[in-house]
């Protein structure tokens, strides 16, 4: 009975160190898969982006809510059928609030078939509701702009990071070096505390770019639909060539696909059709109708009428000639101004893309000529460094110096991917004026 316990418990001590281990592996497999960072290039960047922002599900929502909105001025011009019933007990003449006689059961139909002022709210609608798909396009361009952005300032952080991490070293090197010979006698304190000053501006720099790629790293991983632990790398990419095309083609393509403009036009489209539709408010106007009805003795009919007749239909057209109308005028008058409106915000947004695409043009150009003259500055801090490479290795020179031709490169490489960054910004906000965002990942 003993051996039967001391084997029991042996082999539940046994089950629970296998358990145990195999539950590490599995923790260790879970961590080594959420630790696994995902390479991402920015077009795919920018398609999981495009799969699942939720701002162009909202804006998909709400272009569906505007369809839906149209289609009920539309209606009216359709085959409408309704069935009710208006029984009641009557004293007197029978009848109801509506002015139609009281019935047991009812069915009328109704259709509008010439009703210009109401046709031009229709339209009107429609085409506001055709306007709510350029709102789309306009949030997905908004998508695709913020994802290019945070992808490529994502790319020069993690550049720069490996950049200051090298410089940290440097900054390390001539602390020691420098105190070495301050307590040899040959550097004053005052050269200590500048090295600890290097040092204390480079691990400064450290964190504050440690911060940006940590709150980067959040964005795209919410924007990209990717996990809360997931750890993203990017690779350096440069954009379309689209944004150095001469300033006239961008002009005329923003006219033509700027989505704030297209939006002002739809405006003015949209108060035309009302206006129109509001001046024929002197038209007749022409609707179907028809009616069955079912009567009952009890409504007191005999009484009033030489006779009864239990089911009765009518069918024919209601026509209605405006003689007078006050309403007609005042609504008429109210389009107007709209119209007006519409088409001076839409003569004042022409303007202001064109002026804008021409300031974003010159941005480019600025931008594209600070990148040049950060890439000479480079080329000539790694030109130096190699003179006094080999100056080092003659040992002409110390390895302060020498680190310190190392930290004036490290500084100069940061330096151009800051104007490689600012010029791309630059481009990106030129390429969204114009309407030519597809042209940075397609």
């Amino acid at each position: 009975m003993v051996k039967r316990i001391r084997i029991a418990a042996v082999g539940g001590a046994m089950l629970a160190m296998f358990s145990a281990r195999a539950g590490a592996q599995e923790a260790t497999a879970q961590v080594s898969r959420t630790a696994a960072p995902i390479v991402l290039t920015l077009k795919r960047a920018i398609e999981l982006a495009l799969q699942n922002s939720k701002d162009i599900q909202v804006a998909k929502i709400q272009a569906r809510v505007a369809d839906h909105a149209a289609q009920i001025t539309k209606a009216q011009f359709l085959p409408n059928l309704y069935a009710g019933s208006g029984a009641g007990y009557s004293n007197g003449i029978p009848e109801t609030p509506g002015g139609r006689a009281p019935s047991v059961f009812s069915v009328s139909y109704t259709e509008q078939v010439f009703n210009e002022p109401l046709r031009g709210q229709a339209k009107e609608t429609q085409e506001q509701s055709n306007s709510q798909k350029i709102v789309l396009q306009d949030a997905r361009n908004d998508v695709i702009t913020r994802t290019a952005m945070s992808y490529l300032e994502l790319g020069k952080v993690q550049h720069s990071l490996e950049l200051l991490r090298k410089e940290r070293e440097s900054a390390e090197k001539i602390l020691q070096v420098t105190q070495q010979r301050q307590g040899e006698g040959f550097e004053l304190p005052v050269e200590v505390t500048k090295a600890q000053l290097t040092k204390a501006q480079v691990t400064q720099k450290l964190l504050q770019l440690e911060g940006r790629e940590d709150e980067l790293g959040v964005f795209l991983r919410y924007q990209l639909g990717l996990g809360d632990t997931q750890e993203i790398q990017v690779t350096p990419e440069e954009l379309s060539g689209e944004a150095e095309q001469a300033g006239d083609n961008l002009v005329a393509m923003a006219l033509t696909n700027n989505t704030g403009l297209q939006l002002a036009q739809s405006d003015v489209r949209a108060k035309e059709f009302r206006l129109k539709g509001e001046k024929r408010g002197h038209w007749p106007t022409l609707e179907l109708v028809s009616v069955y009805s079912v009567l009952a003795k009890y409504n007191n009919y005999q009484q009033f009428f030489n006779a009864f007749q239990r089911n009765n239909f009518n069918a024919g057209v209601n026509v209605q000639v405006p003689i007078f109308s006050a309403h007609v005028k005042a609504a008429v008058g109210l389009a107007q101004v709209n119209l007006d409106a519409a088409r001076a915000v839409l003569g004042n947004k022409k303007s202001e893309v064109s002026a804008e695409v021409r300031q974003k043009t010159r941005r480019v150009r600025e931008m594209d000529a600070a990148k040049e003259v950060a890439r000479l500055e480079l080329q000539l801090a790694q030109q130096n460094v190699s003179v006094l490479q080999a100056q080092f290795a003659e040992g002409k020179l110390n390895l302060r110096e020498m680190e310190k031709a190392r930290l004036n490169e490290n500084e100069k490489w940061m330096a151009y991917l800051d104007a490689n960054f600012q010029k791309q910004q630059a481009q990106l906000e030129l390429l969204k004026t114009a309407g030519q965002l597809d042209k940075v990942w397609q």
